[in-house]
């Protein structure tokens, strides 16, 4: 999700936004490379590259070259700040400054996409709500892919190696927030729950007493099982943000076996013969920018695609790799005819609702006022700990429409199973809304509304054969009945949460046309301000290994193609019920794995 960062906010990142190179192989220039020959090339050190990275290097066997067109993460203290997160993206140096086409059923609007241009990718910029979805989406994975590897009972082992859950950074009690045996203490990655509490908590938690029916309280929807409302778990651990690259690519970087470049824009796979009848690429072309020379470097073994939703799909087209008669559109020449790339994109739409709350508990004149953003920014300098210590948000829940809902009548459950759910309310103690700037007055409280389990489906194109110009993005936001139907019920339900008796000497009143009544009025709200939650995937889709369409096979290899896989969300089919870095982290474990054969 994106927020409308306030003057204060935009201070100071820019203020923080001072590098200093430490890592011992982070390269700025291809002549500071060791060679151009690698065993593995890894394209994207984002959320997945890093994790692949990382394992296919920690053997001290082979060796990889890491190839990041983004900067470097060190010294960029809104990185490391968790509540800063947000002054992150859009419209910065470490955003790809993405745009959405215009959504036709968002009344013609367009709206930044954001996505991590640094090390880490999106995990080094995103709101660091970390989960891993329903155990049932990772079921349909296995029924769709026809491999059983992927369902939830076999894939689970991997938040052994990935997570290590650490204490909160203010140390409080933790009973009754999450459940201990469904984590773990041993992996890569700290966690945590919320390490500042909010005055709302208690009003929220009470709220899921006295609604229990409709939004009962769940212990932990970080372990498969998502209904209801709990705490929120996050890439945080000792006040800090964690980031794919602060763990995995960390711990690695040091190794005489790994080299990581950064402003390294990879502008196409390079076809370096055939093998078994298919075309082979191993060779991955790059360079700084548009107007700098090419360079090209070759792997013994594999090129991992780990460009992310957006990269992935460009470059595949690029490559010659793709469907034929868009790609013919674009002079490009096809090698690989497969009309799968690129389409299939699936995503969260995030709607925020607004209500003007009493008194001075929200964190809105935190926002406005630099005096008390410079106090609270020297506590975390001094202590990791405070309101920045955490995220923006204490608990989100995901939700279920009634199995009596008029829309089944005509559109079939979209929903991963009977235990994975339709929307995800997201609680925030401040204005959250990025179609609407702050107001300068005022204190309020956001239920964002998510739609997780969308039947739209949208497009990832090229907008010419031009690799350093912006891909044609068109998540094609509610476009089916269903989709619309449940963005509209989850207004209403929201409503009814915020209803509650907990809010009565609180909340004030709604903002702006959240405050319609009729289908009508509240369609038209919804299509004035929704936007997304930036969890695109599907637009590398896995697939039955013989299947006639998808982009790769259970195992994550090109179809088509010899010598590539693609690791990172694209390979998911459909969005699953979660903020999409904790599936990505554990297909890239999985991934690792079947590389490694381990």
């Amino acid at each position: 999700m994106t927020l409308m960062a306030s003057p204060t906010f935009i201070h100071f990142v820019l203020a923080a936004s001072i590098f200093s190179q430490t890592f011992a192989r982070l390269c700025n220039s291809p002549g500071q490379l060791r060679g151009n020959t690698y065993d593995y090339i890894v394209v994207g050190a984002g959320t997945a590259g890093n994790v692949i990275a990382a394992r296919l290097a920690e053997n001290g066997v082979n060796d990889v070259l890491v190839l990041e067109a983004g900067v470097s993460n060190e010294g960029v203290l809104a990185s490391q700040v968790p509540f800063m997160g947000p002054t992150l993206t859009p419209n910065t140096p470490y955003d790809w400054n993405y745009t959405v086409t215009p959504q036709a059923h968002l009344d013609g609007r367009t709206f930044p996409f954001p996505r991590g241009r640094i090390l880490g990718g999106s995990s080094s910029v995103n709101y660091m709500v970390h989960h891993y979805g329903s155990s049932a989406d990772y079921d349909r994975l296995a029924r769709i892919t026809g491999d059983s590897e992927w369902s939830w009972s076999k894939i689970r082992r991997y938040i052994d190696r990935h997570e290590n859950f650490v204490a909160p950074a203010d140390g409080h009690d933790t009973t009754g927030q999450y459940i201990p045996s469904l984590h773990s203490t041993r992996g890569i990655l700290p966690k945590s729950l919320p390490g500042f509490s909010h005055a709302i908590d208690a009003r929220v938690i009470a709220t899921t007493q006295e609604l229990s029916a409709e939004f009962p309280f769940n212990p932990d929807t970080g372990g498969g099982d998502v209904l209801g409302l709990g705490w929120a778990q996050s890439s945080i651990g000792g006040g800090t943000r964690s980031s794919s690259a602060t763990t995995y690519l960390n711990s690695v970087i040091n190794r005489s076996n790994v080299d990581v470049l950064v402003n390294a824009y990879v502008t196409k796979l390079v076809r370096t013969g055939t093998v078994g009848g298919k075309p082979s690429f191993r060779g991955v072309q790059f360079a700084s920018g548009p107007q700098s020379p090419t360079t090209t470097a070759f792997a013994r073994k594999e090129v991992i695609l780990s460009a992310g939703s957006f990269g992935t799909p460009q470059i595949l087209q690029l490559s010659g790799i793709g469907d034929r008669a868009e790609l013919t559109s674009k002079s490009i020449t096809t090698i690989v005819d497969n009309p799968s790339v690129g389409k299939n994109m699936s995503d969260h739409v995030l709607l925020p609702n607004n209500w003007l709350v009493r008194g001075i508990e929200s964190l809105d004149n935190l926002l406005r006022d630099p005096v008390a953003f410079g106090a609270a920014l020297d506590q975390w300098q001094t202590s990791k700990t405070g309101v920045l210590a955490n995220g923006v948000t204490n608990h989100l829940g995901f939700f279920r429409l009634p199995n009596n809902s008029p829309i089944f009548a005509t559109t079939p459950d979209p929903a991963s199973g009977p235990t994975a759910s339709h929307w995800e309310m997201i609680v925030a103690n401040f204005w959250i809304n990025p179609a609407v700037p702050q107001p300068a007055t005022g204190s309020y409280l956001t239920l964002i509304s998510a739609l997780i389990s969308p039947t739209s489906r949208g497009t990832l194109k090229l907008a010419s054969n031009n690799p350093f110009q912006a891909p044609l993005i068109d998540p094609n936001f509610l476009a089916t009945d269903f989709d619309r139907y449940a963005m509209r019920e989850s207004v209403r339900a929201v409503k009814r949460f915020v209803g509650a008796n907990a809010w009565s000497d609180y909340v004030i009143e709604a903002v702006g046309n959240l405050a319609a009544q009729t289908d009508e009025g509240i369609d038209a709200y919804v299509r004035s301000i929704s936007t997304t939650v930036f969890h695109p995937v599907g637009t590398a889709s896995m697939s039955p290994r013989n299947a006639g369409w998808g982009v790769v096979d259970p195992e994550l290899k090109l179809k088509g193609a010899e010598g590539v896989r693609v690791v990172d969300a694209s390979v998911w089919p459909f969005v699953p019920n979660a903020h999409t870095q904790g599936p990505v982290y554990l297909v890239a474990e999985r991934a690792a794995s079947i590389i490694r054969g381990y």
